[in-house]
């Protein structure tokens, strides 16, 4: 009986944690959308969006702790509680990084007049893939999956650069726009935020399934 309850509160402890997934993919898109469109209306939305996440974040967490003190899982079950406590907070992390990223389209959107706009479709396009994969192997518990995201993460890093050297190069021509420029390059580093993040719960899954730990450089 002890057992049969036991997995079925994990059970209702992931779909719960899944939704967070799914709340936090959606907040990622629509901050992408906001960076693309700077939509003044999408840009308030995520930038003042935050709390849900946050307190389903807080929610979950209790939940894994009271799950560890209840049963003492060991072996799998273990390892399932510590990687859902582990990407529950990288997902809240990811959650404050979109609307970190809201509110940096919202200072560039006031600066329409200025003659260097960044194009960021291809990152987007590389962190939105990456997440996806990201929540899609925590999902199905699949490594392969996991794995995938860290070759994506190179170009992550690649497309940051090439932000960074961009900025650079402005700034020198027009020192005078110095602010309107960083903040561009700043959005490029939420974007990389959030493919680090990604690639920390690929670790995690990794380790779930493998039951192998793997460590990057990444915090």
């Amino acid at each position: 009986m002890h057992h049969y309850t036991f997995h079925r509160q994990l059970d209702a402890l992931f779909e719960k944690f899944l939704k967070l997934g799914t709340l936090v993919e959606d907040r990622i898109r629509k901050a992408c959308e906001a960076v693309r469109t700077q939509d003044p209306q999408l840009i308030k939305y995520v930038a003042s969006s935050d709390y849900e996440i946050d307190e389903m974040e807080i929610d979950i967490e209790e939940e894994c702790l009271k799950i560890l003190a209840l049963y003492q899982p060991v072996a799998k079950d273990l390892r399932v509680v510590i990687a859902i406590i582990k990407i529950n907070n990288e997902l809240e992390r990811i959650g404050d990084y979109a609307v970190n990223m809201a509110k940096r389209a919202g200072h560039i959107a006031q600066c329409k007049t200025m003659n260097y706009q960044p194009d960021y479709s291809k990152m987007i396009d590389y962190v939105l893939k990456m997440f996806k994969l990201a929540l899609d192997s925590v999902t199905y518990q699949d490594s392969d999956l996991a794995h995938r995201i860290f070759i994506l993460d190179d170009d992550v890093d690649k497309e940051r650069d090439r932000h960074y050297d961009l900025v650079i190069q402005e700034i020198q021509k027009q020192p005078e726009a110095a602010k309107y420029l960083i903040d561009c390059y700043i959005l490029a580093r939420h974007l990389e935020r959030i493919a680090d993040r990604s690639t920390n719960i690929a670790e995690e899954v990794i380790y779930l399934v493998e039951g192998s730990i793997v460590r990057g450089e990444f915090s």
